[in-house]
């Protein structure tokens, strides 16, 4: 996978929001190896089960020539090494040597890394054999202390989801089949994509005292005594790229969400001769410098000028296929008007607007578009969920209403179920999933929607990538 600079600047911008709300509640970046001994993973056996199929693994250190020209693996390790498809294990290792006392803990770290997984079956951004994107690892004391850091971490998520992404997001915890291979609890955030599938776009981990057990992370108590460590892990990555275009698109490709666009506004000249060219750009430089001097969301306008020799038709849609917010058109009577020809990425029409007292009002624009897409996101999950209570009604639900498009079904149905392993030969046939069980608004009683029988909870089904 290449990633070309206008995704990475998006990739950054996630980073740098991220990596401050990740500082903001205490947590320190770090590097660990990216290849693990094979027998670190084997420590833990549900983990190793769980991404043996998706390891890459190492067996030889170097190249030799091969008889009759080419190159063959030569030197072949004592232990295999395993590309990190996630870091628990090594982590792991590393925080038992650090830690001896409760002195030492908690331990807060995070690291901005690469993995590798070896998926048989790729999409673009959403499942690729490697990938970006960050793993919180942290150690406690106690239960308590680990459980309030799993839940304060998938609500950074929702956040960043929800008021950087404009992507409405469900928060719960996944069922056991459905858990990060070796956790006690794994948190999740679930969001609906336009063809109405569910997508996981972040993760928080209780791993309680598997890995510590595993690994040997153990610290002398207050009173003296030898206990094994609480520990949770957490992660997003360069899937949130796939959760925006797949949320905010439309049939003229990107719609970026203000406060993550590389680029929120782009100048675009038009002129026809040197002489209104000079003008023209000249009148558009000052403009650029005006509008830089105003902030949106407590940061500088990111304001550019596109100045290549190229039709102006076909700059215009340059910039819309990528998404950029809002373009401001500039010729010759905008200069004696001053005025200028503005495009929101959100509306189909375009406008005049004075010169004079422009940056505030760009500044608000793109706080209504950032608002204005949070809130068509969050229409769209409204009217393609549905509170089920019946195995015919949930067949129907996800049964596609096109069968030339087998991708558009229902959406998410909220449904009473007594047993997860019951359900799962439904489930099987009809390729849904249980999303998760919602933590908000869950305390009401029912009946399962496939057996009738009492049911305490709740959960999200859905279609998903």
């Amino acid at each position: 996978m290449v990633i070309k600079p206008w995704g990475y600047a998006l990739w950054e911008n996630m980073q740098r929001a991220l990596d401050d709300m990740f500082k903001a509640t205490g947590h320190q970046n770090a590097y660990f190896p990216l290849f693990i001994p094979m027998s670190f993973l084997e420590k833990e056996a549900e983990h190793v089960e769980g991404f043996a199929k998706e390891c890459a693994v190492v067996t030889h250190h170097r190249l030799e020539p091969k008889p009759g020209g080419g190159l063959q693996p030569a030197g072949e390790l004592d232990e295999p090494l395993i590309i990190r498809p996630t870091s628990e294990t090594i982590i792991g290792a590393t925080y038992a040597k650090w830690v001896q006392s409760y002195r030492d803990l908690p331990i807060l770290i995070n690291q901005w890394a690469n993995v590798v997984r070896w998926e048989m079956r790729t999409r673009m951004f959403l499942r690729t054999a490697e990938f970006l994107w960050q793993e919180g690892h942290t150690v406690h004391a106690t239960s308590e202390e680990a459980i309030e850091e799993t839940e304060r971490m998938i609500d950074v998520y929702a956040d960043f989801a929800e008021n950087w992404m404009a992507m409405p997001v469900t928060i719960g915890s996944k069922t056991p089949d459905e858990r990060f291979p070796g956790a006690v609890d794994t948190l999740t955030i679930e969001a609906m994509m336009q063809d109405r599938k569910a997508l996981q776009a972040g993760t928080s981990h209780f791993l309680g005292q598997n890995f510590s057990r595993a690994q040997e992370i153990q610290f002398q108590d207050t009173e003296g005594n030898l206990q094994f460590a609480w520990t949770t892990s957490w992660g997003v990555s360069t899937r949130l790229i796939g959760a925006l275009i797949m949320t905010h698109s439309d049939d003229d490709g990107f719609v970026l969400p203000p406060r993550l666009a590389p680029m929120q506004i782009v100048i675009l000249p038009i002129y026809r001769d040197d002489e209104s060219r000079a003008a023209v750009l000249a009148y558009v430089k000052e403009l650029q410098a005006e509008l830089r001097k105003h902030t949106f969301a407590g940061a500088v306008l990111r304001v550019d000028i596109d100045d290549r020799d190229m039709r102006g038709g076909e700059k215009k849609w340059h910039h819309v296929k990528r998404g950029v917010p809002i373009r401001i058109e500039v010729g010759p009577k905008d200069l004696e008007a001053g005025s200028m020809f503005v495009g929101r990425r959100d509306q189909p029409k375009s406008f005049s607007l004075p010169r004079e007292g422009a940056g505030e009002q760009l500044a608000t624009i793109l706080a209504e578009m950032q608002q204005t897409l949070f809130d068509r996101a969050c229409a769209m999950r409204k009217e393609h969920t549905r509170t089920i209570t019946t195995e015919k009604e949930f067949r129907k639900f996800f049964t596609p209403k096109n069968e030339e498009n087998p991708e558009i079904h229902g959406g998410f149905a909220i449904c009473h179920f007594a047993d997860s392993e019951v359900v799962q030969p439904l489930l099987k046939e009809l390729k849904v999933t249980i999303r998760c069980i919602p933590r908000d608004n869950n305390d009401t009683p029912g009946t399962c929607f496939l057996t009738g029988q009492p049911a305490a909870k709740q959960a999200v089904f859905a279609k998903s990538y």
